[in-house]
């Protein structure tokens, strides 16, 4: 009887260890359209803030070459949204808008700033626009140097950190990586650059717990595949290692068990948004978006033990911005 019992335990257990480890599998609980009222939505940010969800985007004619401006929409629960800024400036192609908070509470869109005659390139120069109510934004300001690309910002122990990428116009064979830091999220200083080969470009910092600087960085030649890397403070020595995945808009984020989550454009099989499972030395397609053609640059936010992800897509036809909803256990 006792060998009964301890085997029909057994079984027991195995089914809920079944069970817990099903349940653990990374999901999708919903995905919504949230935008399209643009001719191009594209390129996309969230954040919680003062009560509000702030998603912020680029509105133009198309992917690029032309004027772009930068729309930013809020809602209370997710679900219903509103626009609460827009960000213009006459012949500039506005893209790529981040969103953080600074130390002294205020939302703060950086940007990228380019000029284009046609489809070519003339010059650009990151920007920045703040807000201390979530519907009053600054005109947005020159920072950085010119031909910068200060592409994602990073606050840490009251200090803004990014990388810029710079390629040198009319030279693209000479692609740079400079990590910078501010005080205020309008003056930087270069802390270092980056060894990094192969046309580095869009670049996500974040930090660990233990103070630790994490780099995932999207590379455009050589063999294309992203690179991450790390660093103690202060943040001059890096160590690199390759994944085997080829990213486009690279964003990642760090649950509270630890473990690194990233969102990109995956492209075997045609371009897709997709979310991999994330180490300091590899990337590992874990879940796929409804999306395709056009697609990617998303957003992070965690609320309530879900993590939510913005991204933008065409596979409906038009260049749309959506939220997914993800849990990952």
């Amino acid at each position: 009887m006792r060998f009964f019992c301890l085997r029909g335990m057994a079984v027991v257990a195995v089914l809920l260890l079944t069970s817990l480890t099903a349940s653990a599998a990374p999901r999708i609980l919903s995905v919504e359209k949230i935008w399209d009222q643009g001719e191009h939505n594209a390129f996309t940010d969230i954040v919680r803030w003062k009560g509000y969800w702030y998603c912020t985007f680029r509105e133009a004619d198309n992917h690029v070459g032309t004027d772009g401006n930068i729309r930013i929409i809020r809602s209370t629960d997710g679900a219903n949204w509103e626009s609460c800024g827009f960000l213009t400036e006459a012949g500039i192609d506005l893209r790529d808008p981040k969103l953080s908070m600074t130390p002294d509470n205020r939302l703060m869109v950086n940007m990228g700033g380019s000029v284009y005659e046609g489809d070519e390139l003339l010059g650009r120069r990151p920007r920045v626009s703040f807000s201390s109510d979530g519907t009053t934004f600054t005109a947005p300001k020159k920072i950085c140097a010119e031909g910068d690309w200060l592409w994602r910002v990073t606050w840490h122990d009251g200090q803004a950190w990014g990388v810029s990428y710079d390629n040198r116009i009319g030279k693209e064979d000479e692609w740079h990586l400079r990590l910078y830091v501010s005080d205020d999220g309008e003056n930087y200083k270069i802390r270092t650059l980056l060894d990094v080969t192969g046309r580095p470009n869009e670049t996500t910092l974040r930090f660990l717990p233990n103070g630790t600087m994490m780099a995932l960085v999207r590379r455009e030649a050589e063999n294309k595949m992203a690179w991450i890397g790390t660093s103690p403070a202060p943040y001059v020595d890096w160590t690199w290692n390759e994944t085997g995945l080829q990213t486009g808009g690279p964003n990642f984020t760090q649950a509270e068990d630890g473990t690194l989550w990233a969102g990109h454009r995956f492209y075997p099989g045609g371009a897709k948004t997709v979310l991999s499972k994330m180490t300091a030395t590899s990337l590992e397609k874990v879940l796929e978006f409804p999306s395709g053609g056009d697609t990617s640059y998303p957003g992070f936010a965690w609320h309530e033990g879900q993590l939510w992800m913005t991204y933008y897509a065409s596979h409906e036809g038009k260049t749309s911005i959506y939220l997914a909803k993800i849990a990952l256990d």
